[in-house]
């Protein structure tokens, strides 16, 4: 199959979140499998350019329609990492991705309804014929919409569009701008209910609703994701459309890279292990207490690596770091706060722990050090309040530390609780699980966990090797979008 990728993001030369991890870990698999993968992306000033092999024009005069006129692009094209992508990079006075940012402008809404359209305009002008084009989140939403009133009317009607939605919180709610910009224009058709109109807001369009309506195959990132956005209040305002499409709407669990996440090749970290050789695993919690400064100590090491906001389930990570030193374990955060207030409040408990050597945070983000916190811990806690897929308990599981998670979105299809987990026998348990918001939930799985790691050292241990024994890389997911295009381009 001919596959194309329109996304805002692709890491590592974008990356503003998971994203770009997906879109780039999904595209490399379907290559392994055979498949030919093209990615288009926005020409950003402040993507990461070292990333990119080979960038050179390789179509100089795309002229995108735009308002009354049209907007003069060139198509940048380059490999990263392998990957083939193209690149748009418009003229014009807007500089849509000039920005010096990704995301965060007040035009975002139009700028990435630009770069939908100059995306389908690249793939008609250049006479490419994608089996499927796979679009991601609200930035690309505009793009079946498009195919569908408009291109497939200009030698683009065998196309089909595979549309996955990584966070239903941001959904491109904007106004009839973009229906003039991009030339769909017909107000009162558009702004009807069953097409783009706000489920809520009658006077906005909802660029991923239109993504919805439009697209032939949706998906989002965990199958318990999916359910909690069909059924309750983590789809947005989505719920409705998602039930009148919930036969093409489904989750498919993302993957992690095991070329880069893995104790066995990590070139992080100074003692690689297995299952097999799992003791090597406690050279590197001797390596972690001497990087932090951690006492050594006949102690459990507990971790939290991740975002320090709402959704991570802040007040929980706090309460996770003091319960943890009340059992008589020691304590790791790597984590930035992305509002000032949580950002000051654990720049005052890091003062406060400062002569504290069973606790150490560090405020910010170090993808070296991650390496060695996960393989040095051997718990991780994850008391996110919603999580669509998750990636911290799938590394967790990969090296050895047993996750403690809030039973929500992808944990709930990646953690099976020791105690109580119905679905899985005690030989394919993984982790500990608790479902409320609220602290003595988070207590009981902690109590559990750290009780086990004193009390039974080796059935811990066991606990452990069992997290190890899952596949979470990207072969899975990889097969599922396999199927889901070949169902969509045989409809």
């Amino acid at each position: 199959m001919y596959i194309v990728q329109v996304a805002s993001e692709c890491a590592p030369v974008i990356k503003a979140g998971g994203l770009g991890d997906v879109v780039y870990g999904l595209s490399r698999e379907l290559e392994k499998r055979g498949h030919c993968v093209e990615l288009i992306l926005p020409k950003y000033d402040c993507m990461r350019y070292d990333h990119i092999w080979g960038l050179h024009e390789a179509y100089l005069n795309l002229w995108v329609p735009w308002y009354g006129g049209a907007i003069h692009c060139t198509v940048f094209c380059g490999w990263v990492h392998g990957r083939l992508c193209f690149f748009i990079e418009p003229h014009s006075g807007d500089n849509f991705f000039h920005r010096g940012c990704y995301y965060g402008c007040n035009d975002d809404n139009m700028r990435f309804a630009f770069f939908s359209k100059a995306a389908l305009q690249f793939l008609q002008q250049s006479n490419k014929k994608p089996d499927v084009i796979h679009c991601h989140d609200w930035q690309t939403g505009l793009v079946p919409v498009m195919l569908y009133e408009m291109y497939k009317y200009h030698g683009m009607a065998n196309q089909r569009v595979c549309y996955t939605i990584h966070n239903f919180k941001h959904q491109g709610i904007a106004g009839a701008e973009v229906l003039w910009g991009t030339g769909l224009n017909r107000g009162d058709y558009y702004f009807q209910y069953d097409k783009l109109r706000d489920n809520f807001n009658p006077f906005a369009l909802n660029m991923m609703k239109g993504g919805i309506i439009y697209s032939n195959a949706v998906t989002t990132v965990s199958p318990h994701h999916a359910w909690e956005a069909h059924h309750t209040d983590v789809g947005c305002g989505l719920s409705h459309t998602l039930h009148i499409h919930e036969h093409k709407f489904q989750g498919v669990l993302n993957g992690i890279d095991y070329d880069f996440w893995n104790p066995e090749v990590d070139r992080y970290i100074p003692y690689s292990y297995s299952k097999t050789d799992f003791e090597q695993k406690a050279y590197n919690k001797k390596a972690l207490r001497e990087r932090l400064n951690l006492s050594h100590t006949d102690k459990p090491i507990i971790a939290y690596i991740g975002r320090l906001d709402d959704q991570k389930g802040v007040h929980l990570v706090h309460h996770a770091m003091y319960y943890a030193l009340n059992l008589g374990a020691q304590f790791v955060l790597l984590g930035s706060a992305t509002e000032h207030g949580i950002n000051a409040h654990f720049w005052h408990e890091k003062h406060h722990l400062h002569y504290n050597r069973d606790v150490h945070l560090e405020l910010g983000f170090n993808e070296e050090l991650s390496h060695l916190i996960y393989a040095g811990a051997d718990m991780i806690v994850v008391p996110s309040n919603f999580e669509p897929c998750g990636l911290t308990q799938m590394i967790g599981l990969k090296y050895g530390t047993v996750p403690i998670v809030r039973g929500v979105g992808g944990l709930v299809n990646t953690v099976f609780d020791r105690d109580y987990d119905q679905k899985k026998p005690p030989e394919k348990r993984n982790g500990y699980v608790f479902y409320q918001t609220d602290q003595y939930a988070l207590e009981s799985a902690m109590e559990r966990a750290i009780g086990l790691w004193y009390e039974y050292s080796e059935e811990f241990r066991q606990l452990a090797l069992q997290g190890m024994e899952y596949d979470y890389s990207w072969n899975y997911p990889g097969a599922k979008y396999v199927e889901i295009y070949d169902q969509i381009r045989h409809q």
